[in-house]
């Protein structure tokens, strides 16, 4: 009786009338959170359009009724902005959650111990949780995975609930995505139930973003052969070069441009774009002032507490202060992170989430072409720091110093008018412009199709794609 009651709250705060395949979840969620064994993980997998999104949104609501500990995470902030929104609570990402720092001014992150008992984790966008043990990763032994099983399961009557789209982009270096394998979660001595929604229930006859979604992902399936872009829908254009410019200013009037995204195959195509948008479209003559976009391209951690994480977004307010010091150029900036909820802190939060920030940043990663400094310029910046301090003589007491130098420390930053797919992950714009840039034959891969079905279901309003090859086109 008390599943029954559970699925019929659910079901109330549902805002559609369930499928057959909803309400099997339903079904499965109410055993799985009434099951007296705490070592059980749910796993959610779904494409684009399947009602993943409003099935969660039930659920968030449903526990908070019920005076419920749940806990929103996200592998990115951008994701985790998305995921409040429609779960219409507060969203943290999962490093924030689950690391801490070791000591103050050292740069590696250990596991943090879960102090929450009997607390529901969903975890959204599972797709991009790697688990390779990245070698040089700042946070644990770079297993993301497993630390965030173990952080979850470390609690008493604490579980977790992943959900993904297996459809798009693994993590970078990983064929697949570990946190969508059953057998992967299997391996931790969980009990997994598993389910895959593959029933579209928004209007594909209207939406060109879905009907296009579900044809990539077919071919998936399929054996993947290329499949060609149908463009006869009100959502999906062709935009050839000489017309880029006219309509990306068009966009940015309707959506702002926070709401407006080229999504590219590389950070040098990337770069070519923003400096083009900031030029020939925003008028921007200075390198860096207000108003500006952009993304932080590294972690960095404020007291100690909290990660602004590589891939947020900030709106600069003020820069000011410009200098070049140690072979690198720096400025003071006030920054208005975007990407951080929207929704009030609730009592999941063990800390305020700050949304501005006054900081050093870093000015040579804005025209970079790498992701952010190199190892070989971050150690030289390291030692040019380290001869301010001669008075040092304790490596222990120089190194520390030094981590807390704001220089060293500075915030590295990048353009955010144009970003590569992999960055975009997890994120929504209402207006999406596609640049795939050369192909070439071998390039047509299954890879290509996932990154296609990633960038295209990153759009809520429109997709514009740029430059785009009759052959690879067609009407309906």
């Amino acid at each position: 009786m008390i599943s029954e009651d559970l699925g019929a709250l659910i079901r109330g705060n549902f805002q559609h009338i369930p499928t057959k395949e909803q309400e099997y979840v339903i079904d499965l969620w109410c055993r799985f959170l009434l099951n007296r064994n705490d070592d059980c993980i749910f796993l959610l997998k779904g494409y684009a359009g399947t009602g993943k999104t409003s099935l969660v949104g039930a659920l968030v609501r449903t526990m908070k009724m019920l005076k419920q500990r749940v806990v929103l995470l996200a592998p990115t902030g951008r994701a985790a902005k998305v995921m409040g929104g429609y779960a219409e609570t507060s969203a943290g990402t999962i490093h924030r959650q689950i690391y801490r720092q070791k000591t103050f001014g050292e740069e590696r992150f250990t596991a943090a111990p879960n102090l929450k008992e009997h607390t529901l984790y969903i975890v959204d966008e599972a797709s991009m949780i790697a688990n390779e043990g990245l070698s040089g990763s700042v946070f644990g032994d770079g297993r993301l995975l497993d630390d965030l099983v173990h952080y979850v399961y470390s609690c008493q009557g604490c579980r977790l609930i992943l959900i993904g789209d297996t459809a798009q982009l693994p993590p970078v270096g990983e064929v697949l995505s570990p946190a969508l394998e059953a057998t992967e979660l299997g391996g931790y001595g969980l009990d997994v139930t598993e389910v895959e929604l593959t029933q579209v229930v928004r209007q594909m006859n209207e939406s060109g973003i879905l009907w296009n979604a579900t044809r990539l992902r077919e071919c998936l399936k399929e054996g993947y052969e290329l499949p060609k872009i149908r463009t006869s829908f009100p959502d999906v254009h062709i935009v050839p070069g000489n017309e880029l410019i006219e309509a990306l200013e068009q966009s940015y009037r309707r959506c702002g441009k926070e709401g407006t995204i080229v999504i590219t195959r590389s950070n040098k195509r990337a770069n070519i774009y923003n400096m083009g948008i900031r030029n020939r479209i925003l008028d921007y003559e200075c390198e860096l002032g207000g108003g500006d976009m952009v993304m932080v391209a590294k972690n960095k951690y404020l007291n100690g507490k909290d990660l602004i994480a590589n891939g947020e977004m900030a709106v600069i307010q003020r820069i000011r202060n410009e200098r070049e010091l140690y072979g690198f150029r720096f400025a003071d900036a006030s920054l208005k992170l975007i990407d951080r909820s929207d929704h009030p802190a609730d009592e999941s939060s063990e800390n305020s989430v700050i949304t501005e920030l006054d900081t050093v940043v870093l000015l040579d990663t804005l025209h970079s072409e790498a992701p952010a400094l190199s190892k070989e310029q971050q150690q030289t910046l390291f030692l040019k720091v380290c001869e301010d301090y001669p008075e040092l003589r304790n490596k222990r007491d120089l190194f520390k110093a030094v981590k807390e130098d704001k220089h060293y420390g500075a915030l590295q930053i990048k353009y955010a008018y144009a970003i590569t797919c992999h960055k975009a992950q997890g994120g929504q714009w209402e207006d999406v412009y596609i640049d795939q840039g050369y192909m070439t034959e071998d390039m047509l891969c299954e890879d290509y199709i996932r990154w296609l079905y990633t960038a295209i279901t990153r759009a809520t309003g429109h997709v514009f794609l740029v430059n785009w090859p009759e052959e690879q086109t067609e009407e309906a």
